[in-house]
């Protein structure tokens, strides 16, 4: 099938539709933050119990990196402005449930659907190599992933700013809003793209795919609540295991694979997808970890006393510095290759880790980490699509960018389980409660900035060659696994 209309289909200028796709990875960013400010009062709201009440943050997470795979799939197969679009109507859908929701069952159910809109960043990404000129991929690539950054930090601040001053269901009708406008800006701006995914699609393997890490990171996000040695954190993890190596079976015996677990063992390919794991996790533990600190109380001698709004309102310049010097990652790709990219970023996100070690007395010192920690996200973020799109075949590039997304997310989901455990483990009595303690922080900081180091080894072990242009499209060789190209999740 063929999306591209001779003649037909909106035109605008490549900064345009860059700027477009950017904001649009922004709103739907801006969904993982939404209900932050709101979970201390959604036990009251929803009229249910604070560990009900998490799921309103989980399922997001959840539907976020089990539809984004095989959104990005469909959008070889059947256009990524088209996939695009279709996103935009669960962001939509989800918010105006959640706006009308009374209790917990329908306000799950509509933040389940705002983490399925999340498909639009790596679907951004992927068009950027068909509706920009070569000249701009690379830094309009670096701008779109950042977007992630981006729409987190702002997220939090103009959340608890409305949650403060009106009422929390204006906060779902503004993002439906402008969840609205984004569908209407990319059907005016956005071109087609021409759609050059080969075969049919995996049903079997997209149910599979989606039961088995749907099990893993129930485990990982709800583990420590039920228990890491009870019986239904086991049965879990039993039957993650289990279905995904059925799955796995199944996706090397199928004719059009899901994803072609014969390519992403290619050392590139797998060893960038490793390192997103280990990035994600990293720079999560930061987001986990600061904004408490901010809002510790300062009787604690070490928390900042910071409410909800200020907390994010100190943390916002690091959205800015993603935003600012994501091109500079761009061009040092350009220059050096975004092996090169990877490697810098996976370092200056441990040197914000480090800093954290001097600085975590003061809300500047802590803006300060946030601002080192961003630089490095944004390099890297910048990086990994880079690497993927310059060994996958063109019809491959919206399954590449959708799994490599996946692996983010496996990375933000245990970093937020490592976390929770360590501040849950080490913590001080005051006031009759257990709150975390400053080594527990402490803790959390150096274990992040470890991970970042390990990251770093990782991108090390990546073939040296500086890998082609991004706007390129890598060959298609006449062998079997070429021609399948990289991952069709």
């Amino acid at each position: 099938m063929n999306d591209q209309q001779s003649g037909s289909g909106p035109s605008a200028r490549p900064g345009v539709i860059i700027l477009v796709l950017a904001c649009a990875g922004i709103v739907a960013a801006l969904m993982q933050t939404l209900v932050v400010p709101l979970v201390g009062e959604l036990p009251r709201i929803l009229d249910t119990s604070p560990s009900n009440a998490s799921w309103a943050v989980i399922a997001t997470l959840l539907a976020g990196a089990i539809c984004t795979p095989v959104v990005g799939r469909l959008g070889d197969m059947f256009g990524k402005r088209r996939m695009l679009l279709i996103c935009v109507v669960p962001l939509v859908a989800g918010s105006v449930a959640c706006a009308l929701a009374d209790s917990l069952v329908p306000m799950v159910i509509g933040r389940a659907l705002q983490g399925m809109g999340m498909g639009i960043v790596p679907l951004g990404i992927s068009a950027v190599r068909d509706v920009v000129p070569a000249e701009r991929v690379g830094s309009s690539i670096a701008l779109i992933s950042a977007s992630l950054g981006i729409g987190g930090a702002l997220g939090l601040p103009i959340a608890a700013a409305v949650a403060e001053n009106a009422s929390w269901r204006i906060l779902f009708w503004g993002a439906a809003g402008l969840s609205a406008l984004v569908g209407v800006l990319i059907w005016r701006v956005v071109p087609h793209t021409e759609t050059t995914g080969r075969g049919g699609f995996d049903y079997v393997g997209a149910v599979g795919l989606g039961a088995g890490l749907l099990s893993l990171l129930l485990v990982v996000s709800k583990g420590a609540d039920w228990g890491w040695g009870s019986g239904t954190t086991l049965g879990l993890s039993a039957v993650a295991v289990v279905l995904l190596l059925l799955w796995g079976r199944w996706e090397l015996r199928v004719k059009d694979p899901l994803v072609d677990l014969r390519v992403t063992v290619r050392r590139q390919v797998l060893l960038t997808n490793l390192a997103s794991v280990v990035v994600g996790f990293s720079m999560y533990a930061q987001s986990l970890i600061v904004p408490q600190l901010l809002q510790m109380p300062e009787a604690t001698g070490y928390g900042l006393g910071q409410s909800m709004l200020a907390a994010g309102l100190w943390m916002v310049p690091g959205g800015l510095f993603m935003m600012a010097l994501s091109p500079v990652g761009a061009k040092l790709s350009a220059a050096r290759g975004p092996k090169v990219t990877l490697f810098v970023g996976s370092l200056v996100i441990a040197a914000g880790y480090a800093s954290s070690l001097f600085l975590m007395g003061s809300a500047w010192g802590l803006m300060i980490v946030v601002c080192i920690g961003s630089t490095g996200v944004a390099l890297a973020y910048g990086a990994m699509p880079a690497l993927i799109m310059s060994v996958v075949p063109q019809s491959e590039t919206a399954a590449a960018n959708g799994f490599n997304a996946l692996m983010r997310s496996v990375g933000t989901s245990v970093s937020a389980a490592v976390v929770g455990v360590v501040l849950a483990q080490m913590t001080v009595r005051m006031g009759g409660f257990e709150i975390p303690s400053e080594n527990g922080f402490r803790t959390g900081m150096i274990i992040g900035g470890v991970v970042a180091l390990v990251a770093a080894a990782i991108t090390l072990a990546i073939p040296g060659r500086k890998a082609p242009s991004v706007d390129q499209a890598a060959p298609v060789s006449s062998g079997p696994q070429e021609v399948s190209g990289l991952a069709r999740s």
